[in-house]
């Protein structure tokens, strides 16, 4: 009972959490079926005999091993925090100039990342994701494929996308990353010459700032040769609601970050991806890439 009120108590701790989300951590492992939730039965199936409890099969020993699993974490959480940023000291925090983020290495580092394409909507197009030559970068290729769905509805399609999975700490708890040290993003690509975009995905507490999605169009030159790429946060604009705003210092505590291909033109693609990471480059000065006006007002 004690552990219960700990856990239910501290969930919120550097991260925050729900109460519900703590349980369904602890009791998911329990159940290796998912008849539970589900009442759906295909077409001509006789219907089941049994209550939707007793087709649960607990198993307290996977329980268990999961319990001890987040404890664990929780733990270099608890060490984490009290030590400094990521476990080292604010001095040497403070003093960071680069971080990386992402790097592409191994299929482990590849699970971290989610492809999609206009499939999910009906499309054609067709993307995949793998390790390069030498296990030394991650290879996104595939198809665009600009056909419209026969839907009546669809209006557009063609595009692939690759977006990070995002961060979860112990016991299923949302991580937050904190870039407020930095102030441009840095990676190294090798792309074919045809422009992407670059989306940083927000998930903050407000919801009137639910996701926002701050955009950059990166242009690769082609070619054999690698290039490195810098983005000022202050160059990301607020495409979702169709306005540019001020992205230097936006509410963002969730982010997701991805590239997305939707340049119309039909054929292959291909981005190599070495690594991504986090500058703080302190001679740039700028506050906000574009042009502001004032708005008219009556008189």
């Amino acid at each position: 009972m004690a552990l219960a009120v700990m856990l239910r108590n501290g969930a919120s701790f550097h991260g925050g959490c729900c109460g519900h989300q703590v349980l369904l951590s602890l009791i998911g492992p329990l159940l290796s079926t998912s008849k539970l939730y589900s009442s759906y039965r295909r077409p001509g199936a006789e219907p089941e005999k049994k209550q939707s409890w007793q087709n649960a099969d607990f198993s307290f020993k996977k329980g268990i091993d999961h319990l001890k699993t987040q404890l664990s974490l929780l733990k270099k959480e608890a060490q984490d925090y009290f030590l400094g940023p990521r476990g080292h000291s604010l001095s040497k925090h403070s003093l960071e100039q680069t971080r990386v983020l992402w790097q592409f290495r191994s299929q482990e580092d590849l699970n971290k990342w989610v492809i999609s394409s206009d499939v999910e909507i009906g499309g054609k197009s067709k993307v995949y994701l793998k390790l390069g030559r030498n296990n030394q970068a991650a290879l996104l290729y595939g198809t665009l494929n600009t056909e419209v769905p026969r839907d009546g509805e669809t209006a557009y399609s063609g595009y692939c996308s690759m977006r990070s999975r995002p961060a979860v700490g112990s016991f299923n708890r949302k991580k937050y990353y904190d870039w407020s040290n930095f102030n441009s993003l840095y990676f190294r690509v090798r792309g074919d010459g045809r422009p992407w975009m670059v989306n940083i995905y927000t998930d903050p507490y407000f919801s009137h700032q639910k996701d926002d999605l701050y955009s950059y169009f990166m242009f690769t030159r082609g070619g054999p040769y690698w290039e490195e790429i810098k983005i000022p946060f202050s160059k990301f604009f607020l495409s979702s609601r169709g306005r540019v705003q001020d992205s230097q210092h936006p509410v963002w505590l969730d982010k997701t970050l991805g590239f997305t291909i939707g340049d119309k033109v039909d054929g292959p693609f291909q981005l190599e991806i070495d690594f991504i990471g986090l500058l703080n480059d302190r001679a740039h000065r700028e506050e906000f890439a574009y042009e502001t006006y004032d708005k008219n007002t009556p008189v």
